[in-house]
């Protein structure tokens, strides 16, 4: 099955806890802290793999996520950061955003691209020792790995892109100029998926040819097959436009060239824009009045014509020589520009991270944020300057001035995650 689009969460490794330890150690009295900080999560990386052509195996599996670094240890050791997660994607895959549709990468060279960063291990107690706080019972805990919902697009990394009504003729002639092998049969939609062919002139010249499956008149709309495809025509350079000469579908080949066309630039304007070589097939079933008819009116468009018949392989080597001349003129494949964050996404990528809600119900006034749990399961209740940390996490981030807003006394219940405090002005 020829699958080109899917749809998929990723989410990066969390960073490991740091660790709340103290030195014990024969005749060594007071030894001091020694918890060592949590280890870094695993990334997620996207890698091109040839040996895949279709995002198949994306249908069956939904979710990726990288493992989490490992907790600090006392000794001052450090937790084991954890490795990273690797997923092979066909060359030429778009990744988006789902949410924004901004794009992350495309997959159309050999680099890995690391598209969520796992989050850095917590600090352990460690760290914060002081000469005022010299055994501080508490620890930072490991920052959130980078998750997102994204869509891969695979877009096909071909030179030339064939297109033209059903039973015109694309397959047969990729299967004379080149080794790909296409089903071809005397019935439409014959072709039910792309076909990458490589056409070599020489040992120096060669280029890649694909035969999009065949586009009908509302393409661009969802109509018949070709709209499915018309995604791969975006990155050619070029584009062999076939038409049928001879008539033999019943069809006027110059209203074909029209409506495919139209089909093109409604689809996006970089393909209407797109330079275009009209190939008249079955030459040797049509008239020389035919022929001419069609020559005249191509030509009246600016646009280069060519008469070949592909099943006898007439004019077929002439064609792949102009066609590679063409190529030499024009600029390599059309990579996207992964598009960074705007400063109004980053604006909400933070605000996010501090999201909170507060209910009340019998005076008990319930905090929910799903990023103070970590930071919760790190703080000693015993201890003063843990305490203290806490506070200032709550202050920082709003949820006591939420909580006086709502018209909170002194002496009132707040719940986070199950733990319940007075609350003290």
């Amino acid at each position: 099955m020829f699958v080109d689009k899917a749809k998929i969460k990723i989410k990066a490794g969390n960073g490991g806890d740091g660790a709340v330890s103290f030195h014990r150690e024969k005749y060594v009295a007071a030894g001091g802290p020694d918890g060592g900080d949590g280890g870094n999560g695993g990334n997620i990386i996207f890698q091109v793999d040839d040996n895949f052509s279709t995002l198949i195996d994306f249908r069956y599996k939904r979710k990726y996520i990288a493992p989490n670094g490992e907790n600090g240890g006392a000794k001052r050791c450090t937790g084991k950061s954890a490795t990273d997660l690797i997923i092979k994607v066909p060359r030429g895959t778009l990744i988006r955003e789902t949410e924004s549709g901004r794009i992350m990468a495309d997959m159309s060279d050999d680099e890995p691209h690391v598209l969520a960063k796992g989050g850095r291990g917590g600090k352990g107690n460690a760290n914060f020792a002081t000469s005022t706080r010299q055994i501080p019972k508490f620890a930072k805990p490991g920052f959130v790995g980078e998750s997102f919902d994204v869509t891969l697009e695979l877009k096909l990394l071909a030179d030339v892109g064939l297109v033209g009504f059903p039973n015109v003729g694309k397959s047969t002639l990729i299967s004379v100029v080149s080794a790909a092998k296409p089903k071809i049969a005397n019935y439409h939609f014959t072709t039910l998926t792309p076909v990458l062919g490589v056409v070599r002139l020489d040992e120096e010249r060669s280029f890649v040819m694909a035969d999009i499956p065949g586009l009908i008149e509302g393409a661009s709309e969802g109509t018949g097959l070709g709209h499915e495809f018309l995604r791969h025509v975006e990155r050619c350079r070029l584009i062999l436009h076939v038409l049928d000469v001879s008539g033999s579908e019943g069809r006027n080949p110059a209203e074909d060239f029209e409506k495919i066309n139209q089909e093109l630039a409604n689809f996006s304007e970089s393909l209407a824009e797109c330079p275009q070589i009209v190939v008249a097939n079955k030459s040797d079933m049509a008239t020389q009045e035919q022929i001419n008819e069609l020559e005249n009116f191509i030509k009246s468009k600016n646009l280069k014509f060519y008469a070949i018949s592909a099943a006898t392989t007439q004019g077929t080597k002439e064609l792949m020589q102009i066609v590679s001349e063409e190529l030499s003129k024009l600029p390599p494949v059309k990579i996207y520009e992964a598009q960074p964050l705007t400063p109004a996404d980053w604006e909400a990528k933070l605000s996010s991270r501090q999201e909170f809600e507060i209910e009340i119900e019998d005076n008990i006034y319930y905090v929910s944020a799903p990023w103070l749990e970590p930071i919760l399961r790190t703080v000693n209740m015993e201890d003063y300057s843990s305490l203290q940390y806490f506070q200032r996490v709550l202050r920082s981030s709003g949820v006591i001035d939420k909580l006086e807003e709502m018209g909170i006394q002194e002496g009132d219940t707040v719940n986070i995650f199950g733990f319940e405090f007075d609350y003290i002005r």
